[in-house]
């Protein structure tokens, strides 16, 4: 069966249940599932949807998709989201939703969120693309009802052999829509409804998934054991800035992001010493050629832009070994004694 299929509606039940939610849609990739949520709560042309200034520019590019406009918000330095303090002043007439993202795995503080949605009348969308934890379903405590997507790309915590995502909700109105909206506006084959697209996850790659998915827990947990070491080992490191977890939310620990006024430095010493590193991202969104129509200019948000040019990713997964934890480690310390 090679669309849709009983595949892809068990992992769907898995996930489901995996996420402590009523529903789970596989959809095309982590983007398309941003996308089909806001089109389910006809969000479009004339409304305002609050984004991160900080984060992938996928979050951005799904709300451009449908036509709404971005109202980008300054992160905490601390926790690199969406600081919730912020967010009143950037409210008008014309917002619809409040997109959080759980960036590098750390949930956004999700129950200040919701308080001020509930106050304005908001839907919450969670760009959970980077947040695969057991039990981490769409906020419940917002009046207006929320949903989250989720991405399978092979470097998730939760990775497919190949692009994926899903859309988890407890609100049957909008799993009805996105479900009609991955598969062509339709229930049924060939009777289309409303106007679709074409957005379903394989169910191979759902199988993939499927076999995965049991050994998620376990593979959380040794991100958690490496990232507490890191901590500990690194703690007190010369203007070396280590992730901070914030108080009553979970960390799935996808990105382990450190900061360093000498990142690039940094990053080459690593390379030199056999250990591969990331940044994410070298060119927040307001400041990308994507949206350089938007007139955003250098310093219009100094926090997204410190955060920018001096995170660095360090390896971590469940391939690594603690041995292997700590020759990065060591590397890192010997590099931070040692300032140019």
């Amino acid at each position: 069966w090679y669309i849709l299929g009983e595949e892809l509606e068990a992992f769907e039940h898995e996930f489901a249940q995996f996420s402590s939610a009523r529903h789970c849609i596989g959809v095309g990739n982590g983007l398309e599932a941003l996308v089909l949520i806001l089109l389910a709560k006809g969000i479009g042309a004339g409304d305002e949807v609050i984004v991160p200034s900080n984060t992938y520019i996928a979050s951005w590019l799904a709300v451009s998709m449908t036509g709404a406009k971005l109202v980008p918000v300054e992160p905490k330095l601390t926790t690199y989201n969406l600081d919730p303090e912020l967010i009143e002043a950037a409210i008008t007439p014309a917002t619809r939703a409040i997109m959080p993202v759980h960036l590098y795995g750390q949930k956004a503080e999700m129950k200040a969120i919701a308080e001020i949605a509930n106050r304005h009348g908001l839907f919450v969308i969670e760009d959970s693309a980077q947040m695969q934890l057991r039990g981490h379903a769409p906020v419940k405590d917002v009046d207006a009802c929320s949903a989250a997507g989720f991405s399978f790309y092979p470097g998730k915590n939760l990775g497919a052999y190949g692009d994926g995502g899903c859309v988890v909700t407890d609100d049957d109105a909008i799993a009805e829509k996105v479900r009609m909206l991955r598969n062509y506006g339709s229930k049924q084959k060939y009777f289309n409804e409303i106007q679709g697209r074409n957005s379903r996850l394989d169910p191979l790659q759902a199988a993939f998934l499927r076999a995965k998915l049991p050994l998620l827990e376990s593979w959380n947990l040794r991100r958690a054991q490496i990232a507490e070491y890191y901590r500990e080992t690194l703690a007190g490191s010369e203007d070396l800035v280590l992730p901070v977890i914030a108080s009553g939310y979970p960390h799935a620990w996808h990105i382990f992001a450190i900061r360093h006024p000498r990142r690039d430095a940094l990053q080459a010493w690593l390379a030199e010493h056999g250990i591969g590193t990331l940044i994410h991202y070298p060119i927040p969104p307001h400041l990308s050629a994507a949206y350089a129509d938007l007139g955003y200019r250098k310093g219009d948000f100094p926090i997204a832009e410190e955060i920018h040019e001096t995170e660095l990713s360090l390896p971590i997964g469940p391939h690594m070994s603690m041995e292997d934890a700590a020759y990065v480690s060591s590397a890192i310390k010997e590099f931070c004694q040692n300032p140019a």
